[in-house]
């Protein structure tokens, strides 16, 4: 098997094809995407901190100026989502972060704790009273959800809305979306920005505890986010905490239940639980791929690669290289040199790291806790999808007695 993102094959395994490519092709060119792949860790840890390459390239050039084509069916989406920082580069990266960073403190994610353990803890129990089920729709995903929701300040009645506008504005990140999921993922992003404005407008006249309102109210010199700032912001918020949260439960559950000796080992030793995620995390990477644009002409693991085009940094395959991870394909839940980019690196690396940590950390003690005893019920089944890469389902079955 080749890299071939739309076999369902390679996207239940790809681990394999990513040993070839680091032993054989390193840094190779990919003809369907006119892409660049990156497989091994130092390579993609220096190009996710190199800045000629960037996320986006509207800083320095037009589409055209750039030799890209313009974006007409996408422009709606990307207006919202080049207003927050993933897409963007310095300055107005810089400037974003340092607004956000004023509003999101690490205080405020360990503030949180409580909440997120309170929230974890009834979603388990009422998971565990029910005999199991699919632990991705019944905790994997609500939890995210409402802590995200609670952060922001959307009322309960609305919080429904969260996770199917998150979905499909995520499709817009896979390889060569179809033109239904551009324009499913264009009306989320449009729906989802309408909502948040006119939630932002009520929270600067009446302001409650809540990060909403923080962030219409937190200055700097002056300086203040814009609405449409504020808009992009939340919405990364929720698509990148929700989407990673979720696939690091289901992939990380399924991991463990693969390796049962493992699972074990956790079962018996819950201060084990911080390097487990990390491991999880690391072994099964929920974000399989990060692009970026190569800003002006660069070598990479001695390949020369032409200013004007994508690099594909292959994280899933980064965090199984030998030469930075000993024994990479074994799981090894208390493994502590761990070194994984799945937070990414750079000016980009995850602002949201601490909170998934708490999230992740609190999911998974509350399960090992309440349902020592829980067991896969059915294989499950990956979903099409290769870049943000998770399962369908993941039916479990927990025994109380």
């Amino acid at each position: 098997m080749r890299f071939d993102p739309w076999n369902p094959d390679f996207v239940a395994h790809p681990y394999d094809v990513y040993r070839e490519l680091r032993d054989n092709e390193p840094v190779s060119f990919f003809e369907p995407t006119g892409q660049w792949l990156v497989a091994r860790h130092p390579d993609v840890n220096a190009a996710l901190r190199d800045r000629r390459l960037g996320r986006s390239y509207l800083h320095i050039a037009s589409h055209q100026e750039f030799g890209r084509e313009p974006e007409p069916v996408q422009e709606p989406f990307w207006r919202v989502i080049r207003a927050g920082m993933l897409d963007v580069e310095p300055p107005i990266h810089t400037r974003l972060r340092r607004l956000v960073s004023k509003a999101f403190t690490p205080r405020m994610v360990e503030e949180l704790r409580p909440r997120v353990r309170r929230i974890a803890g009834e979603l388990v129990d009422g998971f565990v009273e029910r005999g199991g089920g699919d632990l991705l729709a019944e905790v994997a995903e609500p939890l995210p959800v409402t802590v995200i929701a609670e952060m922001l300040g959307v009322p309960e009645a609305d919080r429904h809305l969260l996770r199917p506008w998150s979905a499909e504005i995520c499709g817009m990140y896979e390889l060569s979306p179809s033109a239904e999921a551009q324009h499913t993922a264009v009306r989320a992003a449009s729906e989802f920005a309408a909502y948040l404005r006119e939630l932002a407008a009520r929270r600067r006249r009446d302001p409650g505890n809540d990060l909403i309102s923080a962030l219409a109210q937190v200055a700097d010199e002056g300086d203040r986010l814009t609405e449409d700032e504020l808009v992009g912001t939340c919405v990364l918020l929720l698509n990148a905490g929700h989407e990673a949260t979720v696939n690091v439960t289901g992939n990380g559950w399924w991991s463990l239940f693969r390796n049962p000796g493992e699972l074990e080992r956790l079962r018996g030793d819950l201060s084990l639980l911080p390097t487990a995620v990390e491991e999880l995390m690391r072994w099964d990477t929920p974000l399989q791929m990060f692009e970026r644009w190569v800003l002006e002409d660069i070598t990479i693991g001695g390949v020369d690669i032409p200013k004007g085009v994508e690099v594909a940094l292959l994280f899933g395959s980064a965090n199984r290289d030998p030469e930075v991870f000993q024994d990479p394909d074994r799981l090894d839940v208390g493994r502590t040199d761990n070194p994984h980019i799945s937070f990414g690196a750079g000016i980009h690396f995850c602002l949201g790291a601490p909170l998934a940590r708490v999230e992740l950390i609190e999911s998974f003690g509350a399960l090992l806790k309440a349902a020592p005893k829980m067991e896969l019920a059915e294989e499950p089944v990956w979903k099409p999808n290769y870049v943000i890469r998770g399962l369908e389902s993941l039916k479990v079955s927990v025994s109380t007695g």
